[in-house]
């Protein structure tokens, strides 16, 4: 089968590797779209995530959407569409009962902090744990749910935060996960939500999906944040200053929850108004089982699929990567993976 696989910095290719074979606690699904994630760009123009370097080629790719091609069980028929769990959960330890996906030893597709590395979507054909599969609904389109995975890292994090119904929300970073925090906010029934970033691109992407308000920072003369206004925010950049402007901006007893990762070591973060307003800071990592209501959503909420705005074909990976990476033009990049011609 072929596969997008990332050799090292900047080096992505079309390999063939071998067709998988499922076991009976398996089933093989056909590719068909992959979303290109900030940690996928991360490793191929940097060679790695973090600490996690690429040391064997990597098919990368975990928001994922195709149909099933082979179930040995037979639980799940030929051409069921689905979308994927991208986690594997790893051992639980006391206090974590509920939260799989902060157990230690867990992995997640199309990374390299595990040895071997966990592969990818970004195939023709993915193996799938039998738990990890979730069916889509016959009228939910297989592009759409590809986004069911960023969907649901802001899911959990709209969780964590204790809820957005009836409040006023601001969401600091307006990327891919930027833009499905704030169609998750308005979705959820937030009285106002607001958009930032510091390029226009992004920001007239927010303003589309509906947003009450945007706010490009870091410009002469734009307009400014209130402070002390919102009762949760929603900082999705993993950028200090942004976060500094999001605690300034946060009402006294109000909730920031961190959904944007930082990068490693220490950064400037102004805790003085954190701590003199008793703001609480939540960090959101990834998710538990929120996927399912993810596709519920994209299936009741055609609209989010405006946040893709690139589809590029899989012989394209270094244009889709490219794409992806230029946040000013582009929001969510899919990469439309290979699929048999149709006959009549």
């Amino acid at each position: 089968m072929r596969a997008i696989v990332i050799h090292g910095k900047q080096d992505v290719r079309e390999d063939e590797v071998a067709t998988p074979v499922p076991g009976p606690d398996q089933v093989r699904v056909r590719m068909a779209y992959a979303g290109i994630c900030g940690s996928d760009l991360h490793y191929y123009f940097e060679g790695a995530n973090g600490a996690f370097v690429v040391r064997e080629p990597l098919v990368p790719g975990h928001e994922v959407s195709g149909t099933v091609d082979l179930d040995p069980a037979g639980t799940y028929p030929p051409g069921t569409p689905v979308t994927v769990h991208p986690a594997t959960f790893g051992r639980c330890e006391p206090g974590l009962e509920a939260h799989r996906h902060l157990w230690p030893d867990g992995a997640y597709l199309g990374s390299a902090s595990t040895w071997p590395h966990t592969q990818g979507g970004m195939s023709e054909f993915l193996l799938v744990a039998r738990d990890a599969i979730r069916v889509l609904p016959a009228t939910l389109p297989l592009r759409r749910a590809a986004l069911a995975e960023p969907l649901a890292v802001v899911l959990h994090a709209i969780a964590i935060a204790g809820g957005v119904a009836g409040k006023k929300v601001l969401v600091s970073g307006s990327g891919p996960i930027g833009l499905l925090a704030a169609a998750a906010a308005l979705a959820h029934g937030a009285a106002e939500v607001v958009s930032t970033d510091m390029l226009a691109g992004p920001l007239r992407r927010a303003a589309a999906l509906g947003v009450h308000r945007t706010v490009q920072v870091g410009q002469v003369g734009a307009d400014e944040l209130p402070t002390d206004y919102f009762d949760v925010a929603l900082e999705c950049s993993g950028a200090a200053p942004a976060i500094n402007a999001a605690i300034a901006a946060v009402r006294r007893a109000g909730i920031l929850t961190q959904v944007g990762m930082l990068g490693a070591g220490t950064h400037p973060i102004a805790l003085a108004p954190l701590i003199s307003k008793e703001i609480q800071l939540r960090g959101s990592f990834r998710f538990n089982d929120e996927i399912d209501e993810a596709v519920r959503l994209l299936d009741q909420l055609p609209w989010i699929e405006q946040v893709i705005t690139h589809e590029v074909p899989a012989a394209s990976a270094t244009e889709a990567f490219a794409t992806a990476k230029d946040s000013d033009r582009s929001g969510k990049v899919v990469v439309a993976l290979w699929q048999p011609a149709v006959t009549a």
